[in-house]
Formats: C-alpha cells, structure tokens, sequence
C-alpha cells in the first residue's frame, strides 16, 4: 500500500465536504486496484517520486523477554511488503531497500477475475530480475473496499448465481498460483471498508489516520447491503469458505484473510455486523475449515485495534494463532490507543513493543513475511515512498538484531 498524495487528500477533502464527523479510510479505493493494470494510483500503487527517502533508525533491545526462552535457531520470518504496482520503477525501489519478498500483483488482461498461468509467470520473472521472490498475490476483489463502491460485491451481497461465478474465478486462480509457484493468496471479507474518522497531527510534518468510535457518525446510515447481522454475515463467510477451503487443499496453497478494520459494537455500524473485528470472531473464522491451508492474514495493527490494552494483551493473541500455525501473513503496523479509539503511527513509537513481538513471532515459529501495510500521510513525502523506507529499514533491522541477540 503506497498512498497517492493526491488521490488521498482528494479523498479527504470529498468527505470532509460531505461529512464532516467521518473519515472512512476506504484504503482499498485509494490504494487497491479494481482491476490490475488500469488505474494510475491507488492501495496498492505509488508513482515514483524524487528526493531523499528516509533512512531507517533500528532502536535498542529494551530489557525484558517474552514467557518463553526463544529459540536458538534463527528466525526464519522475512521482511516483504505488499506495495503495488509490480512493474519495474517499483521493483528496482524495492530492491534498493533489500525487499527480497513480496505481495505481487499480476497484470490481468479485460475483465477477468484470476489471472492467467503465463500472467502470473510474467510476474514472477520480472521480479527475478530484481532479485525478489513473489510469496503471496491477490485477485482483483474481495478487497478492503467499502461495498458502496465494490466492482464485484456478489460475494459479500449473498447475491447468486454471480457469487458462484465469482467463487469460481478465485478456484481457477488457486489452481493457476500452484502451476505458477505463487503459495499463498490473501483476500479480505469486508463491506464496510476500512474506517477512521480523521487526523491526527503526529511528529514533525507527519499525520496519523485515526479512529474515534464516539465522533463516528455515519453517513449514510445503511451501504447497499442494507442491515447484515452477525448470523447473516456468517452465513456468508461459510458459504465462501466450504466452496474455496477444498480447493485450497486440493492445490496446497495458503488462504489468507484479513480481520475487519476496525471492530465495531456488537450491534454494527453503517447497520453492518463486523464479525472478523474481535478476537472470538477470528478463531471462529480459522475453525470453519480444519485445514493447514485456511488462515490469516495477521494484520497486527488491525489485531491491536481490537484490543482494549493492546500493548499487554498482543502476545498472547500472536501466540494463540502462531502456535496453531494460522498466521500465513503478518502486517507488522503499530498503533497508539485501543479498541474504539487509536491512531496508526510509526513503528518505533506504538504502544505495541516491536522488538518483543518479534520474539514471540520466532517463539511460535512463524516462518513468512513481516511488512508495513499503512503508513503515516506528510505532504512532503505524498506518495509514502520515504514513510514506507523508513518500515522496510526498521523491520529488516529488527530481524537481523534478533537473530544477533537472540
């Protein structure tokens, strides 16, 4: 994700104009693509922009250790990063900063909803030529995206027969990753986006998307899926995943999903159940399917949101998924706040200790990547290119620290 400082500020100006208490961050229209290839800027692209970009400053190991003595071996997670577009200006800015692994995302020729074996080949060799392996890729839905501006919102709609010919694509491009050598693929199951209601001004030129449930007003007060509760948005995530589980398993590739950003109150928001945003709701979510393919992408500041003392409480949710071997991803953001109410900050200065985490990430095992999802906005920095340098140098420098120190 690299925001486009015009794109973004455009966003923001909208719905301020439109409305003043809310702020829905619907990253995945700014940053996600609807179909690959075809817009200039959004979640996942960035346009290469001149100037220094920011060094990384690794902090010290602060005294203290996690439950459990770490393990001698090294850690074996990876810093990667889920930027896009993967064409060649960003690969060459993602190898000057040692990014060896990444969310790529292939260019899909028309409509299509999967990409093909030779689409996803491309991808692949290009990256090669840089020196970077593609460990995970997405298709071009089920995406953070508000279902109020949702291309394809069959799926999250409980609208057959289309959401059967949507699930079919995504079958289609599980068998074409496995040929291609793609292992994972992430996704989301989200209608209502991704929500924040504001700024916050942070250090320096920085500001810090943010969200205060009790200033959160929403506007409309129903999306066009109308009033979604808990068992109807269950409904819906099972009928997904008894259809896509055993393909997974058939072709061994790993299925990641996203939590819901951010929970909300039992009784919903935009009168939409956010079944994914706690804690009992995410270990529901990996028994639906009693498989080593069906897991999480573990987006670790989303868990934190969740969480009413998040700086006490993460390791052990780390542990809880970590341990049963359902972290396929981990979006490694740090946040200061909790549940209700937070902002999303660098990552040397959260509530969240890092260094801690990433111990306990080597405690259970975790074997994949480590990267930024969301940044900080500075206007002098608009398209997030010297915020996302400095995550790639900090996270490359913990891994390395830890595997120095133990």
């Amino acid at each position: 994700m690299v925001w486009s400082g015009t794109r973004a500020f455009r966003t923001y100006d909208l719905i301020r104009a439109t409305a003043p208490l809310l702020f829905v961050a619907n990253l995945a229209q700014i940053l996600c693509p609807s179909d690959y290839g075809k817009e200039p800027m959004n979640r996942r692209h960035f346009i290469a922009a001149g100037g220094i970009v920011g060094l990384a400053a690794v902090q010290g190991v602060a005294p203290g250790s996690v439950s459990a003595a770490p393990s001698e071996e090294p850690a074996r997670m990876k810093l990667g990063d889920q930027t896009a577009p993967t064409n060649d200006v960003h690969l060459r800015y993602l190898a000057r900063y040692g990014v060896r692994n990444i969310c790529g995302y292939p260019h899909i020729e028309g409509d299509r909803l999967y990409a093909t074996v030779d689409e996803l080949k491309r991808m692949i060799d290009m990256a090669g030529n840089y020196g970077i392996n593609i460990d995970c890729t997405a298709p071009p839905f089920l995406e953070s995206t508000h279902i109020d501006v949702e291309k394809h919102p069959a799926v999250m709609l409980a609208q057959s027969p289309q959401r059967d010919r949507d699930i079919e694509s995504l079958q289609t491009f599980i068998k074409n990753c496995a040929q291609a050598g793609i292992p994972c693929i992430k996704y989301n199951m989200s209608i209502l986006g991704i929500l924040r209601t504001g700024w916050t001004p942070g250090r320096g030129d920085a500001q810090y998307h943010t969200w205060k449930l009790a200033e959160a007003h929403p506007d409309p007060p129903l999306t066009r899926a109308g009033h979604v509760d808990a068992d109807a948005f269950w409904e819906r995530i099972t009928y997904f995943l008894d259809r896509v589980i055993p393909v997974a398993n058939e072709y061994k590739i790993r299925m990641a999903c996203h939590p819901h950003d951010p929970g909300v109150p039992p009784e919903g928001y935009q009168g939409v159940s956010r079944a994914l945003g706690t804690i009992d709701g995410l270990k529901r979510f990996i028994a639906i399917q009693e498989s080593p393919w069906h897991g999480l992408n573990f987006c670790q500041g989303t868990i934190s949101e969740a969480l009413y003392n998040p700086g006490v409480e993460i390791f052990d949710v780390i542990r809880y998924f970590g341990s049963r071997k359902k972290i396929f991803n981990v979006h490694f953001r740090n946040i200061r706040g909790h549940r209700n109410y937070f902002m999303e900050v660098f990552p040397d200065e959260g509530d969240i200790d890092f260094v801690k985490a990433l111990r306990v990430y080597k405690e259970v095992g975790y074997p994949y990547m480590m990267m930024p999802d969301h940044v900080p906005l500075a206007a002098a920095d608009p398209d997030s290119l010297q915020s996302f340098a400095f995550c790639y140098g900090y996270i490359r420098g913990l891994i390395q620290s830890l595997n120095s120190t133990g």
